[in-house]
C-alpha cells in the first residue's frame, strides 16, 4: 500500500505507485493468502567485450599500457529509460597505477592469454623511459579531459626508443620466426605512425606512383 484515500464515504488504496485506486474488498493481507507469491524478475544479458587480464590502451593515455584488474556492471532504472553501464578497473603496466574507464575508450592490444607474454617483452621499452622521465600520477579524469602531453624532446625520444624496439624485435623474428615477436613489431609501428603525427601534424605524405 503506497497510499489510502477517502472518497465518497470509502476507503480506497493505491499500491505500488500505480494510477488505479482499490477498495478494500478487492485487496487481502499477504499473510492471509494461501497461493503461491511470485516476484517479478528481470533477466539482463550483458556481453563485456574486455576480460580479466586483456591488454589494452586508453583514451588520453596513447603512451602507455593498461591490465584488466576488474570491472563492475552499474544499473540503472527509472521510469522512461534504463541501462546499464560496465567501468573497468586498470593498472597501468609501467608502474601499477590504477585507472577506471569506460569500453568505449578502450583499445585491445592482446587477450589475456597473450598479454603477459607482450608485457615482458616490452619491460625493454618501459625501462627506457622511465629513464628519461618519472611517470605522472594518474587522477581518472572523465572522457574529454585527459591531458597527458609529451614535449617534441620526449616525444623524439619515445620515437628513437620503439623504433629500437621495432628493430630488435625484427631481428629476433627474423631469427626465430615468433609470431609475439612480429605482434610486438606491429604495435610498435603502429605507435611510431601515431607519434610522428602528432609531432609533426603539418607534414603532409609523400604521393608514391605505381
Amino acid at each position: 500500500i503506497t497510499d489510502v484515500k477517502f472518497l465518497d464515504g470509502t476507503y480506497v488504496y493505491e499500491v505500488n505507485y500505480s494510477d488505479g485506486l482499490y477498495v478494500e474488498s478487492t485487496l487481502e493481507h499477504i499473510d492471509d493468502y494461501d497461493g503461491e507469491i511470485v516476484f517479478e524478475k528481470e533477466q539482463i544479458n550483458i556481453e563485456y567485450k574486455f576480460l580479466l587480464g586483456d591488454l589494452v590502451q586508453v583514451d588520453g593515455y596513447e603512451y602507455d599500457y593498461f591490465k584488466i584488474v576488474g570491472y563492475r556492471t552499474e544499473i540503472w532504472r527509472y521510469k522512461d529509460s534504463a541501462w546499464e553501464d560496465v567501468i573497468y578497473e586498470l593498472t597501468r603496466i609501467s608502474d601499477g597505477e590504477w585507472l577506471e574507464a569506460h569500453e568505449e575508450e578502450m583499445t585491445l592490444i592482446a587477450d589475456a592469454k597473450r598479454a603477459e607474454a607482450i608485457i615482458q617483452k616490452l619491460e625493454i621499452l618501459y625501462s627506457a623511459h622511465k629513464k628519461e622521465k618519472e611517470q605522472p600520477k594518474l587522477n581518472n579524469p572523465r572522457k574529454g579531459e585527459r591531458n597527458k602531453k609529451m614535449t617534441t624532446k620526449e616525444q623524439k625520444q619515445h620515437i628513437d626508443g620503439l623504433l629500437d624496439l621495432y628493430n630488435d624485435y625484427n631481428r629476433l623474428f627474423k631469427e626465430f620466426g615468433d609470431d609475439e615477436y612480429k605482434h610486438i613489431m606491429n604495435i610498435a609501428l603502429g605507435k611510431i605512425r601515431r607519434a610522428a603525427e602528432e609531432l609533426y601534424p603539418n607534414r603532409k605524405k609523400k604521393k608514391t606512383n605505381s
